[in-house]
């Protein structure tokens, strides 16, 4: 489902380039769930935005669903994203002036998909948010909002679900219910899961694991 050959993202900064990620090679397979852990400055947002088509490599390629990311522009990357990819952030990234119900239809209405609002409420039902609906994001807890996020992710039933640091901004307790949330609606939707996460218990509920080191792939086990 998503494959990288030897990749590598420098930036330039005032004392010389700076290497972010160096040769960096794996493999993911349809349907596994992958956790991508290391130390903060490792590479793994880096990593994640690269396999997404966020971001350019400056060297080396991304093949997604089939397709080399570098033979695409960001149009290109758009529609495929749009096509296969969802997406869970550590903040959450609602938009303030959408309610839970609008934020959760959106991808699909930008996909021109039908019965977005039917999708969108059994997915809400599904988060346990019927209830909330018609509430905007500053009205909703941070668990409450990262649960729109993952129905928003999931609506349009992705191939692949890129997921970084989705309880980064989340108490314990709560962040265990949106993680349990999370692979169980993954192992329904036999969705690709890969997620970055510097939480070794989470990491651990994953098939396997990356570690960055450094820029540097130090394990693909």
């Amino acid at each position: 489902m998503v494959v990288a050959k030897a990749l590598s993202k420098r930036v330039a900064t005032q004392v010389g380039d700076l290497t972010i990620l160096s040769e960096v090679s794996l493999e993911i397979k349809s349907g596994e769930s992958v956790a991508v852990v290391g130390v903060s400055g490792s590479g793994k947002s880096t990593l994640l935005g690269l396999l997404a088509g966020l971001d350019e490599a400056t060297s080396g390629k991304v093949i997604l669903a089939g397709q080399d990311l570098s033979q695409l522009d960001e149009d290109g990357r758009a529609v495929l994203r749009g096509k296969y990819v969802g997406f869970v952030f550590q903040s959450f990234q609602l938009l303030p002036t959408l309610t839970a119900l609008e934020n959760v239809m959106l991808p699909l209405e930008i996909l021109g998909v039908g019965g977005a609002e039917k999708k969108a409420l059994s997915l809400l039902g599904r988060v346990g948010l019927i209830e909330r609906v018609d509430h905007y994001p500053k009205q909703l807890s941070g668990g409450e909002q990262q649960r729109v996020a993952i129905a928003r992710a999931f609506v349009t039933q992705p191939a692949i679900l890129f997921a970084d640091e989705p309880t980064g901004n989340l108490d314990v307790a709560t962040g265990e219910k949106i993680i349990d949330l999370l692979f169980e609606l993954n192992r329904e939707s036999s969705t690709t899961l890969i997620m970055v996460t510097h939480d070794e218990h989470l990491a651990s509920r994953c098939d396997r694991k990356i570690s960055l080191e450094a820029g540097n792939v130090v394990n693909l086990n």
